[in-house]
């Protein structure tokens, strides 16, 4: 995770959910990331493969330079990357596995930049494939931001973040779950399970 808006989301998100798989959408409270609200965006989903920004923080919308509430998240991606995004989607959702996604923005006039999106499954009245709430923010803001939209979104990276594996340290953080500096974080251990070829 590059950006401090994504590391904050899921750190905010993993004290929310504890020992379960993923908080409830009634246990988020706007409050607690007040400060990360400008990048953040909540999805319902719908059947089949709709996928409706319900919320869509200031700054993601100064992106696109519109309001994004009530536009399909696929529909932001160029057309050969929103299947893969459908995928994405359906896998966090599904498989209850946070992810994070390198994004590269591009303009009608070629400019780009580089984004990262967060994904982070919610459970919603009793169901894990109703919401995600996640964040979507750029690693650096060209003067051009908010002049020129963001007109499709390519898809550069995906990395699963299973809980447990990668946790971010709550120690240096402060009450909004923002860093006060890096601190390095533990690493996965590698576990050999029986199987496979002789």
């Amino acid at each position: 995770m590059k950006h401090a808006a994504s590391r904050a989301l899921h750190a905010y998100w993993d004290r929310l959910r504890g020992t379960r798989a993923a908080p409830d959408r009634a246990d988020l409270d706007p409050g607690a990331i007040r400060s990360l609200l400008g990048d953040v965006y909540l999805l319902e989903l719908g059947m089949p493969r709709q996928f409706t920004i319900r919320l869509a923080g200031t700054r993601l919308c100064t992106l696109f330079c519109r309001e994004l509430k009530g536009t399909s998240l696929d529909s932001l991606f160029a057309p050969g990357d929103r299947g893969e995004i459908a995928e994405l989607v359906t896998e966090v959702t599904g498989g209850v596995i946070p992810m994070v996604v390198g994004i590269c923005g591009e303009t009608a006039t070629g400019k780009t930049l580089d984004l990262e999106l967060m994904a982070l499954p919610l459970r919603h009245r009793g169901r894990t494939q109703a919401r995600l709430v996640g964040s979507l923010a750029a690693l650096d803001v060209p003067y051009w931001v908010g002049t020129m939209p963001v007109e499709r979104l390519r898809i550069a990276s995906a990395r699963r973040l299973y809980p447990g594996i990668v946790p971010l340290s709550q120690e240096g953080l402060n009450q909004e779950g923002l860093d006060h500096k890096e601190r390095p974080r533990p690493m996965g251990r590698l576990k050999v399970l029986p199987g496979g070829r002789a």
